[in-house]
């Protein structure tokens, strides 16, 4: 069984990016309760926005799991990034990542890595970029440990990084790491921009992929573009997945139908 997640964002410098619910994580926790997701997705812009009290009272008051949390906001609030070629501006990005795995490891829930992974370019050559990420990913993963949870490293489509853009490369550089507790999230938006075969790539990244970010190839929730989920489904089983399908979907055309249309296209593919 594939569990449905929704996202959450309280990040005000990434509005108009692909969250479902935004600012209100008490609304947002009632309204997916009501649709029956079974977690949700925090977007957060530091490790302190969410009282961890308070975070844990709205979980347990509607029956939800915490699915993840992003790191993004490293990135979009405070502009820092793993491969940058500062090394106070590493080390602080590590920090932030630390604060973010701290933040969801008592809920069980993983942090993702994803725009803060960065880009190379000018000085720094693409080696040396996937060195310095390499180099991050094994100190992160090893400090995630201690919650018992997976860090998560999702591949980008090329108009976001130029490091690691599809399954099979991310494959390879979970294999190039000396940690074993990184695991790849599959978002379908990147894949439909990447991959050849979407259901193919799911299957090659089989031991690998940790979280599914569950989105149609418009970046509008599951059903509102031209994605064919059939394979993509079927390919999931195939490997045994069985963590989250997260929509991380524009709120289109509002964010209570965007997770109500969600919730229908992970019921006709998922539910079982």
């Amino acid at each position: 069984m594939i569990p449905s997640a929704v996202t959450v964002s309280l990040v005000n410098e990434a509005r108009g990016g692909p969250f479902v619910f935004w600012d209100d994580l008490p609304a947002a926790c009632r309204k997916a309760q009501e649709l029956g997701f079974d977690a949700i997705e925090i977007f957060a812009p530091s490790a302190t926005a969410v009282d961890p009290v308070e975070l844990q009272q709205l979980l347990t008051q509607h029956s939800l799991n915490l699915a993840a949390v992003g790191t993004g906001a490293g990135m979009v609030k405070h502009g820092l990034s793993l491969t940058s070629t500062d090394t106070d501006e590493r080390a602080r990005a590590k920090e932030f990542i630390r604060s973010i795995i701290d933040f969801g490891g008592p809920h069980g829930a993983p942090a993702i890595i994803g725009s803060m992974q960065g880009r190379w370019g000018g000085a720094l050559s693409r080696e040396a970029a996937l060195d310095l990420l390499r180099e991050a990913l094994n100190e992160l993963g090893e400090y995630a440990r201690k919650h018992d949870v997976p860090l998560i490293y999702e591949p980008l489509n090329r108009y976001e990084t130029n490091l690691i853009t599809t399954v099979a490369d991310g494959v390879d550089l979970m294999k190039s790491l000396q940690t074993d507790n990184v695991q790849l999230l599959a978002d379908l938006f990147h894949m439909n921009i990447e991959e050849a075969d979407l259901a193919a790539a799911i299957r090659a990244g089989k031991g690998h992929i940790g979280h599914l970010h569950f989105v149609d190839s418009n970046r509008r929730p599951a059903g509102l573009g031209h994605m064919d989920y059939a394979p993509i489904a079927a390919a999931l089983k195939e490997i045994g997945y069985d963590k989250y399908a997260s929509a991380e979907a524009f709120p289109y055309p509002d964010p209570d139908a965007a997770a109500a249309q969600t919730m229908s296209a992970y019921n006709r593919f998922f539910k079982e």
